[in-house]
């Protein structure tokens, strides 16, 4: 198993004007760089290959796949929390893709799309309740950002914004996801305050074998850190589905 941190993200770096911000310009650069990570993991491995991802990754997982950019291509998929559509959802992505657009022609696209805290560098108080009912675990996380500050991430830029609502819309054209025939599992919660948990039915339901749990209230978006009882219920989903993978 391995993992890795998108450009830009966590400890690889930044792309912006700050030291905190999220951004990007355009998504395909970090589709380019899992084909080829993808690649060089891939090569020589033996048994089912299988690609899993949350929230932003899990989209652009399933953007690679749908793209047939990997090489070779996954056994299968799984998804937690996939950003399939950002919030508000009841606002028309037509509209929200304008107001990007504006957005980053009127000013730097690098700048922050939304606000982070009241002061710089201190994590907003209403954070944890967005991700996580486990205290230990969001406790655990703000005890790695003060040992690894450079793992420390704020908002998204207005750049950012408007690649996830261009790639987003390039995903939803009629017939790229039905053409993803591999074993997809998806995980999500209907509580979801970042991501837009109607977008992952549809997609879902667009996925010609993919299956879903979903979660309530009980879970916020980081299901695989929740309290345990939500958390041992994804991990013993996901191990019965990768169990059925190559079968």
């Amino acid at each position: 198993m391995s993992a890795i941190d998108w450009r830009g993200q966590a400890g690889s770096g930044r792309l912006g004007n700050d030291a905190v911000t999220g951004h990007i310009d355009d998504f395909r650069l970090w589709v380019a760089d899992l084909a080829q990570f993808w690649r060089e993991w891939a090569a020589g491995r033996d048994g089912p290959l299988v690609l899993g991802a949350h929230s932003m990754g899990a989209h652009l997982a399933l953007r690679a796949v749908a793209e047939r950019a990997l090489d070779p291509m996954p056994d299968a998929l799984f998804l937690t929390a996939p950003m399939f559509d950002v919030l508000p959802e009841r606002v028309p992505a037509t509209l929200r893709r304008g107001l990007a657009a504006v957005m980053c022609a009127s000013g730097d696209p690098r700048r922050p799309a939304w606000k982070w805290s009241e002061r710089p560098g201190e994590v907003p108080a209403f954070r944890r309740d967005l991700l996580t009912h486990d205290h230990d675990r969001y406790a655990d996380e703000l005890w790695w950002r003060q040992a690894r500050p450079e793992l420390v991430m704020g908002p998204g830029s207005w750049g950012w914004v408007r690649g996830a609502m261009t790639s987003m819309r390039g995903v939803t054209r009629p017939g790229v996801l039905e053409t993803v025939e591999l074993p997809v599992l998806i995980v999500a919660t209907s509580a979801d305050r970042l991501v837009g948990p109607r977008a992952i039915r549809r997609f879902a339901a667009r996925l010609p074998n993919a299956r879903t749990l979903w979660f309530g209230p009980e879970a916020a978006h980081e299901i695989l850190r929740e309290a345990d009882p939500v958390r041992d219920r994804a991990l013993a989903a996901i191990d019965e589905f990768l169990g059925g993978i190559g079968q």
